[in-house]
Order: C-alpha cells, then structure tokens, then sequence
C-alpha cells in the first residue's frame, strides 16, 4: 500500500526532546515500513525516517526563532501534499482539522488522526461541517465532546518494542514525573504526594514560553520544600535509565488527557503509574496491574504504600501486549483497507508543477 503520513512541523520526526504527536508519528511510519509498506512522510526537513522523507521546510519550527507565522509553513505543506496526492492510495494526516476543507474535494481517501483535546467550544461547528470526514480518535474518552464526529476507529499509541526498556541492576528509589510543566499536567501535586509519601521527587520535564510564568509562580517555590530534582527535558536515551530507577511514575492530570504516551513509556520500563482518573487514564492502566488509577492525592499516597505488590516484569509484558509500534500499526492499516473502495474516485487533475 502507497501511504502518506502527513506531520506537524512544530517538531521533527521524532522529535529531539518533547514532543508527542511527532513521537507517534516516527513511530507509526517507521511500523508501516517494517511490515512492508511504501510510505512517504511529509515532515521538517531535520526529520529522521525509514521511509522517503519529504519536506518544504527545512528544520522544526520550534528550532526556528525567525518563524512568527506558524501557518504559513503549514499552508505550504498541505499544498505540497495536494499536489502529489495522487501518488497514494491513502494520505493519513496529523494536523487535526487543517486538511479537512481541501481534501474533501479529492478523490484520494484520507483520514485524520487527533491527537488533541475537543472539549474547545469552537470545535463544534467544524466538526458539524465536515460531519463526513473519517477521523480517528486515540482514546475513547477523547470522543466525547464530538460524539457527531465520523469517528471510524480508536487507536492506541505505540512504541517500538525495544525503544524503552527495563535497565537491569537499576534499584527503584524515586517518584518520577516526565513530560511537561502546565497547570493540567499538575506538576504542583506530584510534589504534594512526594511529600506525603515521604519520597523523592525527580521531575524531568519541558517548559513551553506560555507555561513559564506557571512555573516560576507555583512551582518553582516548591521545589525547595520538598526532596525534588528539577532536571528538565530528556531525550529518549535518558529515558530508560530515569523511569527505570523510578519506584512509580505519578500522572496527578488535572484534565481529560487524550491519551497520555509518558504512561506507556513508563510501562515499556516496568515502572506501575499513579495516575488520577482523568481521560484516557481507565483506558490506558490496567488498576493493580500496571498502576493504579486514584481519584486524589490521598488516594495516590495509600497507593504508593502497596506499590511494591504490584510485579515490574507483568507492567512490561502488559506493555508488550497492547502498546507496541507494529501492534498499533497494523490497527491502522486495518483502517486504510477498509476505506480503500474499489469504486472511489481518482483525483482529476494531477499538479506537475512541483517534483
């Protein structure tokens, strides 16, 4: 099958520290190649994949201080998109409703995946405008603002089964909190239950511009009155050896998390999670198997005493079971097969103006 992953061009593919969307989508693209497909991922040009790489801008916007109009470079990607459509069988975007009003117009089916949240008021009326366009959703929790929507599969992330794994002779002796600093991420009560559980706190994690006022408001007067360790962002290099010697991941959302991907990477590392039932969260953790799932701080604080029953060995090999690449893969590529009717139309014109 001739497949096109179309990227955000916020970050590369993979991304160099944070990032999720473009994590997913490295990983996704990377499982199709794998099982045998021909695809082609429109991304940055600072992008790094096992299959054909085209851009139209030359690194990550993020990695750009010149860029002021994030729209501009993205007009220019779905545009070269366009214009290359009909060398596909199926284009597969990320870039939540931007393709939605020129591609309907196409012959070439598509289909989107959000990753995002939809609780936004606006969504709604996008979403009754294009009430046909297939999407895909990457929770069923995520959904429920737009029950309307075409929603034709939920699929969970993935990782590569090897990417994270458990480091050996690594004894577990903190609480770890990766991802991001914002006030939905609650990073303020991950110091609160490392306090009350009387452990240590290391946090490893990104702070955006628009989050910097939070931090250095609310959290960065905490991390004195407690045992934390701000790190910041890390790699993915760094992350076996962080989440490995972490006793419990603490996830305290304070919002109705999408999915959450530091859960699985938690997960690929052994290490249980101690997330507040928010979101995807019921869907992600398998209570008192691979974490558990708390309605509050109390609650997270009485589970962190029984931590120890739950087996480090099962959370990876539950892991194995449902969140790997190719598992994930291969879900998506039951989705393209069944939007690819023998009936559906061409593209009428095919652009040569741009090779």
């Amino acid at each position: 099958m001739r497949i096109a992953q179309v990227a955000p061009l916020h970050e590369a593919v993979p991304p160099k520290l944070y990032g999720g969307t473009e994590r997913v989508v490295s990983y996704l693209t990377d499982a199709l190649v794998d099982l045998g497909h021909e695809v082609t991922l429109f991304a940055s040009g600072d992008s790094v994949t096992k299959a054909k790489l085209r851009t139209v801008w030359p690194r990550s916007l993020r990695l750009d201080p010149s860029i002021r109009d994030i729209n501009a470079p993205h007009a220019l990607l779905l545009e070269h998109v366009r214009r290359h459509a009909h060398e596909f069988d199926v284009l597969h975007f990320h870039l939540d409703y931007m393709p939605f009003s020129l591609f309907s117009q196409m012959g070439v089916p598509f289909v989107t995946t959000l990753h995002g949240r939809l609780d936004l008021p606006e969504l709604e009326s996008v979403f009754r405008m294009f009430s046909k366009v297939p999407v895909i959703s990457i929770s069923d929790s995520q959904r429920l603002p737009l029950q309307h929507a075409n929603w034709v599969n939920t699929i969970y992330h993935g990782l590569p089964e090897n990417l994270l794994t458990p480091q050996p002779n690594t004894k577990p002796e903190y609480l770890a909190f990766l991802g991001r600093i914002c006030p939905e991420k609650r990073p303020d009560l991950a110091i609160k239950i490392a306090i009350e559980s009387g452990l240590r706190l290391k946090i490893a994690a990104k702070v955006d511009r628009v989050d910097q006022e939070y931090f250095r408001s609310i959290i960065e007067p905490l991390l004195s009155q407690a045992d934390v360790e701000f790190i910041g962002e890390i790699n993915d290099a760094q992350k076996p050896a962080f989440l490995s010697g972490a006793k419990a991941l603490l996830f305290p959302i304070d919002w109705s998390e999408p999915f959450g991907l530091v859960m699985i990477e938690a997960m690929a590392c052994g290490t249980p999670v101690i997330a507040f039932n928010r979101g995807s969260v019921p869907e992600v953790i398998d209570h008192g198997v691979t974490g558990y799932i708390c309605e509050d701080v109390p609650g997270a604080v009485a589970a962190l005493q029984r931590i120890d029953d739950l087996s480090r060995t099962e959370v990876r090999a539950q892991f194995e079971r449902r969140f790997c690449a190719k598992t994930m893969a291969a879900k998506y590529v039951e989705t393209y097969t069944s939007m690819l009717a023998p009936t559906r139309k061409r593209p009428l014109l095919q652009d040569t103006e741009m090779a």
